[in-house]
């Protein structure tokens, strides 16, 4: 398996049979495997649903499974949160970080950050969306990419809204805030939360159909650097608390680790749809 991303794709990468020869590993690790009892049920569970209805609907399902998961997650990080936090923000952690990064303000660094940080916004974020979907759909001529890009992005999406609904917290004072001043709750920050969601699964995407761990660490290591730069210009600028960025950082993890292994069930499930298709001509 070659590793540029400019060559043209070999039969073997494409569709179907890419996804059953490429994706279901990563290095060593073979990603349809499953272990403990939980494993063995979560597998056991997507070869039923592919036997019946096809590996699409075994993503389906798991992504909806992962869609609640993700739900109650959210409504006890949000309870919690409320709980420990004011308007003003968490005692001896907001305030203090934010006065220390006003001493470093320049007109250069603060356009310089404020170009990085659109990158992460509500234009930026959906062309790396839309770009990488569209990229990675026509090579491997699979519609994959695009169901776990579009489903990551818009209920991260979905996430920060529900987020800045309940939470109701106030941004930093606009005194304090690099313009363009933005006007919605502060809580979660939406960029740190896409960044880490998006990003992410456009990085493991890329990782899937990488066979030099150089390149798959090169991958993951410029997709996090990216998520935390993100996250320090949210700060830096004046348009969160630090809590803010914490708190999207989390549920970006999470509902990013929910969504690959929602992938995984799928791949089960595309293994076990193979297995039958090679089968059932030799009968």
């Amino acid at each position: 398996m070659s590793d540029g991303s400019v060559t043209r794709p070999t039969p073997d990468e494409i569709g179907a049979v890419g996804e059953r020869e490429h994706d279901r590993t990563i290095g060593t690790v073979d990603l349809t495997r499953w272990h403990g009892p939980l494993g063995e049920a979560t597998a056991a569970g997507a070869r039923t649903i592919a036997r019946r209805s096809g590996p699409y609907a075994a993503l389906a399902a798991a992504l909806t499974v992962a869609i609640v998961v993700l739900v109650v997650a959210t409504a006890l990080v949000i309870g919690i949160y409320g709980s420990i936090t004011t308007s003003r923000g968490v005692a001896g952690v907001d305030r203090p970080l934010l006065d220390d990064l006003l001493t470093l303000r320049s007109p250069a660094l603060d356009a310089t950050l404020t170009a990085v940080t659109f990158t992460a916004g509500t234009i930026g974020m959906p062309i790396i969306a839309l770009t990488a979907m569209i990229l990675l759909a026509v090579r491997r001529r699979s519609w994959t990419p695009v169901v776990l890009i579009a489903t990551t992005g818009a209920v991260s999406v979905l996430l920060t809204i529900v987020g800045k609904r309940f939470i109701d917290r106030v941004r930093p004072p606009h005194s304090d805030a690099v313009p363009p001043i933005e006007l919605s709750e502060s809580f979660p920050s939406g960029h740190t939360l896409n960044a880490v969601a998006i990003v992410g699964i456009i990085a493991y995407l890329l990782i899937l159909r990488r066979s030099s761990a150089r390149i798959r660490v090169a991958i993951a290591t410029a997709a996090a650097v990216y998520v935390v730069v993100i996250g320090f210009t949210r700060v830096f600028l004046g348009h969160h608390w630090f809590t803010d960025v914490l708190a999207g950082l989390v549920l970006g993890v999470a509902w990013l680790a929910l969504v690959i292994t929602a992938h995984r069930f799928y791949l089960t499930a595309r293994t076990e749809r193979e297995a039958r298709e090679q089968v059932a001509p030799s009968r």
